[in-house]
């Protein structure tokens, strides 16, 4: 009975009794056979992906079979669960499908925030349209429709609803902080971006979800959906990466390790290790690029497409005649240690 991964966790149901979201703070990838069997004992699990509403009476048998499995801090959860009057939610995932309900959306989300599993690595088609806008608040996630009735019930009650942004993705923070990172805005990272040890995100920094940084990264500008960033590279402030929901289509974009891309430059093509783009610059897929030898002397003029995921190349725009120029990178960018050491 070999599964994907499973989880147990809170969730938040609107007035029709439908999931809107779900906080996960354990989740398992790859769970044992003997952890899948006694679970399926407690909610009758029998094949498939599927979520279950987990009763209070329940949790303790969960509780049990986590601490077999040795997984302790998800027993310590689920017998703390026991004890709580949120809804409770079981996800169970037997193959990495495309996610089918709110709540299995929610849980690789995490998976991905959680470090357990990285961009591009699992099935998140269709998510997008699963999940819907959702009014992010100081009291926690309030469906739409239900909004207006809530603020009157504050004002009434003589507090501020305060909403702090209404998205289908909420800010990664509010469920998981990942080790050894620095987030300046907090806001501006997405549930379901890879956070990498060592990542330093700075205020106008942005990282969506199912993208993100490998390692130790400085973000000044915005990492798009589907782009992935290597360990040492730096993207400057206000610079930009074609992600999968904009121009850069269904192409996975990266940028390699060691790399720059510089002050208000952008970047449409997948770029290799030991790179450059100067500043203000952007080279998408299709631009044309001037190759130089040592010497200075133009040899070719390619797409830049072509140079997909080479290495060790410096692009620029030449200033007297408008072209964009690719020599060889002389320099790596050294990010400095003990500003990303971030203890």
């Amino acid at each position: 009975m070999a599964s994907f991964a499973l989880a147990l966790g809170t969730a938040t149901k609107n007035k029709d009794g439908k999931i809107i979201e779900a906080f996960f703070p354990t989740p398992t990838l790859n769970p044992s056979d003997s952890l899948i069997v006694a679970l399926a004992d407690v909610v009758k699990y029998e094949e498939g992906n599927q979520f279950f509403n987990v009763e209070a009476s329940q949790c303790d048998a969960i509780s049990a079979a986590f601490s077999e499995a040795d997984h302790q801090l998800a027993a310590s959860f689920a017998a703390k669960a026991a004890t709580s009057n949120q809804p409770l939610v079981l996800v169970i995932l037997a193959n990495d499908e495309k996610p089918a309900s709110v709540a299995e959306g929610f849980l690789k989300l995490q998976l991905i925030s959680q470090r357990l599993a990285k961009p591009h690595t699992i099935v998140l088609d269709g998510i997008f349209g699963l999940l819907h806008n959702i009014a992010w608040t100081n009291q926690g996630p309030i469906d739409l429709p239900e909004l207006a009735e809530r603020q009157i019930e504050a004002r009434l009650a003589g507090e501020t609803l305060t909403v702090d942004c209404v998205d289908k993705f909420p800010k990664m923070v509010d469920y998981v902080v990942p080790a050894g990172v620095r987030i300046a805005d907090t806001a501006r990272v997405r549930l379901g971006a890879h956070v990498g040890e060592g990542t330093t995100v700075m205020h106008e920094g942005f990282i969506n979800f199912n993208a993100g940084t490998e390692g130790v990264s400085m973000v000044e500008g915005r990492i798009s959906a589907g782009v992935m960033v290597g360990n040492g590279s730096d993207i400057g402030g206000g610079a930009s990466i074609m992600g999968t929901l904009s121009g850069g289509g269904q192409l996975v974009i990266s940028i390699g390790e060691n790399s720059l891309l510089g002050a208000n430059a952008g970047l449409g093509f997948p770029l290799g290790n030991r790179c450059t783009i100067e500043s203000g610059l952007y080279v998408t897929a299709g631009t044309k690029v001037s190759m130089l030898d040592a010497g200075g002397a133009e040899v070719e003029t390619v797409k830049a497409r072509d140079l997909a995921g080479k290495s060790d190349l410096l692009f620029r725009r030449n200033s007297l005649t408008g072209k964009i120029e690719c020599l060889t990178n002389k320099s790596a960018v050294e990010l400095n240690a003990e500003l990303h050491a971030n203890n």
